[in-house]
């Protein structure tokens, strides 16, 4: 049996602004002085006149990047999640989501899989900043072949865009051929009828894996990779809910404000259902291995299979 790819999506997200360079000259990619770890020096090295070094100074860079979507430029401002959301969210949120600005942010290493960097850089609370922003679209791919197309479909859309990215390689789950991504839409992975596991980012592939556990349990999960946590696609999540009558969502995230937070504002009001929600449970990071610090905090796929099987007895 054949080892499956995996490729970290802060690459995806350097090589997908190179392609799209190729096509768009209005394309400019700004960063804060981390163009080797976030992947934009991909782009620095093949449109050198089209690459910004604003330095560690990542509030300033929001603001130019502002000013860059007035001239008709599709500025990406690039840096770890931690800076991107939480340093500039006063520069976000006034500058860039206020006027509703063309503007992409490509928000890499978040979550605890960036490691050893520890809880200072360890942004578990990204998605929960970015969702409170009005009309702030927040996208968090799965893998390389969904990362890619991500920031296709960012640059495309004409208004703000937080895009998610992580340290770790993630296991590749998607057909390139046959990948279609669409800002709001939902995938369905793997159908089932006796709960619906929903997942973002790095944990659709552990989710993958925890069901297929379940299913040597006789306990059949559909598992619903949700890439966009805003818009979110309500409709499908709603008929998962009606169908399976439990619902679990899964992401390397704070469980206060990201995609727990959103499906159940969704189903609450429109489809109450039983919800357990697995991410990172009101505490701050720690230093270690990323793969190590996902098992000790039940992210990987034998902590997933374990809290959802505890879910539904």
């Amino acid at each position: 049996m054949s080892e499956v790819k995996k490729i970290a999506t802060r690459e995806s997200y350097g090589n997908a602004l190179v392609e799209l360079g190729q096509e768009h000259e209005n394309l400019v990619v700004l960063d804060a002085d981390l163009a080797a770890a976030t992947k934009t020096g991909t782009f620095k090295k093949a449109f050198p006149d089209r690459h910004i070094d604003c330095g560690i100074a990542e509030c300033n860079m929001m603001g130019i990047a502002a000013g860059l979507s007035t001239t008709g430029k599709v500025p990406f401002a690039s840096t770890f999640a931690m800076f991107a959301a939480g340093r500039a969210f006063e520069q976000v949120r006034n500058s860039i989501g206020y006027p509703h600005l063309n503007v992409k942010i490509g928000a890499t290493h978040a979550g605890i899989s960036v490691g050893e960097d520890g809880a200072t850089h360890q942004c578990n609370e990204d998605i929960a900043l970015m969702r409170s922003i009005p009309g702030m679209v927040v996208i968090n791919p799965s893998d390389d072949v969904e990362a890619k197309a991500a920031v296709k479909a960012a640059y495309e859309y004409e208004g703000p865009v937080y895009l998610r990215f992580g340290r770790l390689a993630a296991p590749v789950i998607n057909d390139n051929a046959d990948y279609k991504f669409e800002i709001g839409k939902g995938v369905t992975l793997r159908e089932g009828k006796d709960l619906t596991i929903v997942a973002t980012g790095l944990c659709v592939s552990a989710s993958l894996e925890a069901a297929e556990k379940l299913a040597a349990d006789g306990v059949n999960a559909k598992v619903i990779n949700i890439h966009t946590i805003k818009p979110l696609d309500e409709e499908l999540i709603i008929a998962a809910a009606k169908e399976t009558g439990k619902v679990v969502t899964v992401e390397e995230h704070s469980v206060i404000g990201g995609l727990g937070s959103a499906v159940c504002d969704c189903l609450s009001e429109k489809a109450p259902t039983q919800v357990l929600k697995i991410g990172v449970n009101d505490v701050f990071g720690e230093s270690g291995p990323a793969v190590k610090l996902l098992e000790k905090y039940g992210l990987d796929a034998a902590g997933i299979y374990e809290k959802v099987k505890a879910f539904i007895k």
